[in-house]
């Protein structure tokens, strides 16, 4: 897909700041990282417009608004290792890449990581590690982390995940039990416990255990 115009680039930041992206680093980590490679086929054409489009094995791209927030909502400072649990087109993660130290994200669908692992190569975001594994469950090897990013709903904010997170670490993720009700939290762990923030209604697709069976 051609690059897009300076008119187009200039709207869809004025998109993202009229949805409540006003985050200088994260709107800076937007601009850098252009989501049209992420959108494939059909699709393509519609890049930038703040919308989720479908992608591979049944999933979505989040719409740049909610990557933008959830994003900010994260508070990372240069020096944080992040941990993404859902691939997905891998344009979460390459937005993650731009304001922290380093970025682990792991997804249950071997094509989506094999993809995205090609654009992150192609855009030379060297501090990506993408895996294929139960994001349920984590990454306990490289635990802990200084953030947690879910981009697929549970019910509760996964006990394995919050296990992860350091002391003063901040998770965010979709959490309800349904496809049509799921609130954003936004989860602090303090020396005393956790902290919840409801941030905003969103639609994501659930968060499943296991590994997926394409290939």
């Amino acid at each position: 897909m051609s690059e897009p115009t300076a008119e187009t680039k200039m709207q869809f930041l004025f998109a993202l700041r009229s949805r409540g992206v006003t985050d200088a680093q994260v709107l800076d980590a937007m601009e850098q990282i252009d989501r049209g490679p992420f959108v494939r086929g059909l699709f393509s054409a519609r890049a930038y417009e703040d919308m989720p489009l479908p992608i591979a094995c049944g999933q979505t791209i989040s719409q740049p608004s909610v990557v933008g927030l959830m994003t900010q909502a994260l508070q990372i400072s240069p020096r944080d290792t992040v941990l993404e649990v859902g691939t997905g087109s891998g344009y979460q993660a390459a937005i993650l890449s731009k304001v922290a130290r380093r970025v682990y994200t792991v997804d249950r669908h071997a094509r989506l990581v094999r993809e995205a692992r090609q654009i992150f190569d192609q855009l030379h975001l060297s501090n990506i590690t993408s895996l294929v594994g139960d994001g349920s469950h984590g990454l306990p090897e490289q635990a802990p982390f200084d953030r947690i990013i879910v981009t697929a709903a549970a019910e509760d904010p996964p006990g394995p995940l919050l296990a992860q997170l350091k002391t003063g670490g901040i998770m965010v993720v979709p959490v309800g039990q349904s496809d049509t009700v799921q609130t954003l939290i936004r989860v602090q762990k303090t020396a005393s416990g956790l902290e919840y923030d409801e941030l905003r209604p969103v639609r994501f697709v659930p968060l499943l255990e296991g590994i997926g069976k394409d290939t």
